[in-house]
């Protein structure tokens, strides 16, 4: 072999090693790719305990609060993770506020007729006549915080966004209610402190007990009916032991999801926006939306499965109900007054909203 080839071969023998060094050595040092840095980002994620107390197959829960947290962890670009936790896992569904305000849980969702006392004119909403679907509720109460007639009932918290459920109607295991005195003597699940006052306004007996208790007390015969929305009772499986139903719209039930607000507090803007711009009144209207929908639905089953409806449409110019309702509603506002809260006051804005978001 020539000494021109041995010099050939000897510098491409220093070229590969040269090169398998550089390759060795620099391997640490390739640019990140999206997998790295969504790795990062999941590492560096800030997790939020999402509390309530809906089934995981309702609904709310697959339809808007998912969705919600979907949302919420894109546009933070992953470094917002909501966690939820359905069927009141992390806390009972009359403590969820509390837990939220306290820490226990980062955002929680309860009805605010489920703490007694607690949000007093925020329970305005629920009367007889202000509502007569779940956007309408929902649109309401988020109106009435928006502008301030509501907020101080929430201060220890940082709120979300409100939401309603559809009218609460009257479903009964043995007896189909037409009238008032048909409900003498009837145990009664009452949701809230406003529909229990319309319960025993009617000679009714009003009986406190969590949502998904219900069933298995409808059952038993320990509860002879309940006032709950249309999309409730499927939820809940209300239908199955339930039969009889009095489509009217007794009441509404308020909702409302809320932050802890040392949590929100804690947070860098960019992330506050991001929440900020996932609540509000287009929150409201999202859930009331789902809400209506599937309430006109359930209402088409029960009828095509041939239980028993009697209509109500409405009750306050109704000659059997109207005075009984209205009789409900005015021991409420007294009570609310009777402890210093500008109740009428609350109870006016409350009509003015309800007329403002029926176009909504």
């Amino acid at each position: 072999m020539s000494v021109l080839s041995l010099k050939n071969l000897s510098t491409m023998a220093v070229s590969v090693a040269m090169a398998l060094s550089i390759t060795a050595c620099g391997g640490s040092e390739k640019p990140a790719t999206s997998g790295d840095a969504k790795a990062e980002a999941a590492a560096d994620a800030v997790k939020l305990r999402f509390s309530h107390f809906w089934p995981a197959t309702s609904s709310i829960q697959k339809e808007v609060f998912e969705p919600w947290a979907k949302k919420i962890q894109e546009e933070s670009g992953g470094r917002l993770v909501v966690e939820i936790y359905p069927s009141a896992q992390l806390s009972k569904p009359q403590a969820t506020y509390d837990a939220a305000v306290k820490g226990m849980v980062d955002i929680g969702s309860q009805a605010q007729g489920y703490t007694n006392g607690r949000f007093p004119l925020t329970q305005i909403t629920e009367l007889p006549g202000l509502s007569s679907s779940a956007s309408q509720m929902g649109c309401m109460m988020q109106t009435l915080y928006d502008n301030g007639t509501i907020a101080s009932e929430y201060e220890d918290s940082h709120l979300l966004f409100m939401y309603g459920a559809g009218p609460g109607t009257l479903h009964t295991t043995d007896k189909l209610i037409e009238k008032p005195e048909d409900m003498k003597g009837l145990r009664i699940r009452r949701p809230s402190a406003v529909a229990g006052d319309l319960i025993e306004s009617m000679g009714a007996q009003p009986v406190g007990m969590p949502a998904g208790e219900v069933y298995t007390s409808l059952q038993k015969g320990v509860m002879d009916g309940l006032s709950f929305p249309w999309e409730a009772t499927e939820t809940f499986r209300i239908n199955e032991v339930a039969k009889n139903h009095t489509n009217i719209p007794f009441y509404s039930s308020g909702l409302m999801v809320t932050m802890n607000k040392a949590k929100y507090d804690s947070l860098p803007d960019d992330l506050k926006k991001v929440l900020d711009d996932n609540s509000g009144m287009d929150l409201a209207m999202q859930v009331g939306k789902v809400f209506d929908k599937h309430d006109k639905a359930v209402i088409d089953k029960v009828k095509a499965e041939g239980h028993n409806v009697a209509e109500i449409p409405d009750p306050l110019n109704d000659p059997d109900w109207a005075e009984p309702l209205k009789k409900g509603t005015e021991k409420y506002l007294t009570d609310v007054a009777a402890t210093g809260k500008d109740a009428n006051a609350v109870y006016e804005a409350a009509k003015a909203a309800s007329e403002a978001c029926k176009v909504k």
